[in-house]
């Protein structure tokens, strides 16, 4: 593994400020970006967030009662053969 100057100098710096071995250093940096894999982001949560709240409030809102009724439209249809009307072909 070879590092650029740039990130050496960082780690130099990181282990003096920190009073750790440049090995525990890197250990730790590892540790800690595993860690992060597959989380998101700060930017990313935030705007998954501005995203969830400009679309919840276009949800319209229906009674319970109509919204049960049209799913149970639908299992009704797809347990049929799906929703052709009679005389269609399939």
């Amino acid at each position: 593994m070879t590092l650029d100057e740039a990130t050496i100098a960082k780690l130099n710096e990181a282990a003096a400020r920190l009073a750790k071995p440049k090995s525990a250093v890197v250990r730790e940096a590892i540790a800690d970006y595993h860690a992060r894999i597959g989380r998101l982001s700060e930017a990313e949560r935030r705007r998954m967030l501005e995203t969830f709240d400009q679309v919840v409030p276009r949800i319209p809102a229906r009674p319970l009662a109509e919204v049960e009724a049209e799913i149970k439209a639908i299992r009704a249809a797809r347990r049929a053969g799906g929703r052709l009307k009679s005389g269609a072909r399939r």
